[in-house]
């Protein structure tokens, strides 16, 4: 166990110092591998409590600077790969599994010059159907971009208040645009004071950079010993809330819950409820992005992973259908 629990030390030391890592970025002719993954070394295991598997990818590249996905955003057959450097991945691929029309680009603008990797430290994203703008949450600047479809050009920024004293490293992990039009970010690691179990939350009205988008709090508590780093919206309008954690023993392993913040109230606490675990002997990895999306009447959840540069890690695209257990009676 030596040797797995040093290169776990490792990988959560920076490579120089995080303030002064210079960022590397995403050529453009590098082919991209897609190798299929097992859920199981048993061929049989195919499901992980709510979650069904259908079938996943290994993805690579020769290029250093590929992998590190922080956030995944699906539209139909088009995919959206966000890594927390900035670096943007983006192929087509449909039920057969195989990427294809591969196109890699790179953030048009961000909190700095974009120069040090802290600059670019993407880690989620929410999309608008109807327009195709696309929004992204920083750490390091607690700040959320807002770019035009297609990530040609940056178009507003801000830095909520509300999130001023966000941890550096555990800042707006999680944000999804729902199909109201409202806003939901999570902090990965801010505790609401007197609530040490829960992560502080905000709910935008509507788009959080435009002026005078002042949210409001509620608190979101995860699985014990886990924090959030993505979430979804559901067909009912419940949340999918993709949670990780870190241990020398076993390395990084998720949870996935269930929460409900329809009508969430100022300073209510949601609490998610735990309907599936990615450890051993599954396959896990350091999952970061989960997207939800539809086919016929089957509900797709994909998780994606980020790597963190390190050999040992894995950029892993996963596909499950979602068997949702029935809505809890109110009251209970």
């Amino acid at each position: 166990m030596r040797f797995p629990l040093l290169l776990s030390v490792l990988a959560l030391l920076p490579l120089s110092t995080s303030d002064e890592q210079v960022r590397q970025v995403l050529g453009h002719t590098a082919p991209m591998r897609a190798t299929p993954v097992a859920l199981s070394a048993d061929p049989a295991v195919r499901r992980a409590g709510a979650l069904v598997y259908l079938g996943g990818l290994r993805l690579s590249s020769e290029d250093r600077a590929f992998g590190g996905f922080s956030a995944i955003q699906v539209d139909g057959d088009r995919f959206t790969l966000l890594s927390d450097a900035g670096n943007i991945v983006r192929f087509r691929m449909g039920a057969d599994l195989r990427p294809h029309a591969l196109a890699y680009g790179d953030l048009p603008g961000g909190p700095g010059t974009g120069w040090r990797k802290r600059q670019r430290d993407s880690e989620s994203l929410a999309r608008d159907p109807a327009t195709g703008r696309l929004w992204v949450g920083f750490e390091n600047h607690n700040a959320i971009w807002r770019y035009d479809d297609g990530f040609a050009h940056a178009e507003r920024q801000a830095n909520p208040r509300e999130m001023a004293d966000w941890p550096v490293a555990g800042g707006p992990e999680a944000m999804v645009r729902l199909r109201s039009g409202a806003f939901l970010v999570i902090s990965e690691t801010a505790r609401p004071k007197g609530k040490p179990k829960a992560r502080e939350a905000l709910r935008f009205a509507g788009d959080p950079t435009e002026p005078g988008s002042a949210p409001l709090r509620f608190a979101y508590v995860p699985p014990a010993g886990y924090n959030p780093v993505d979430l979804a919206e559901l067909p009912d309008g419940r949340l999918l809330v993709l949670n990780r954690d870190f241990r020398p023993v076993g390395l990084f392993t998720a949870k996935l819950a269930l929460a409900d913040a329809r009508g969430v109230k100022q300073g209510a606490v949601v609490q998610g409820r735990e309907i599936a675990t990615l450890a051993g002997p599954l396959l896990h990895d350091n999952f970061e992005g989960i997207a939800v999306t539809r086919e016929g009447n089957e509900t797709i959840a994909w998780i994606v992973s980020d790597d963190n540069s390190q050999f040992w890690e894995a950029s892993l695209l996963l596909k499950f259908r979602l068997e949702l257990p029935p809505e809890p009676e109110k009251g209970n």
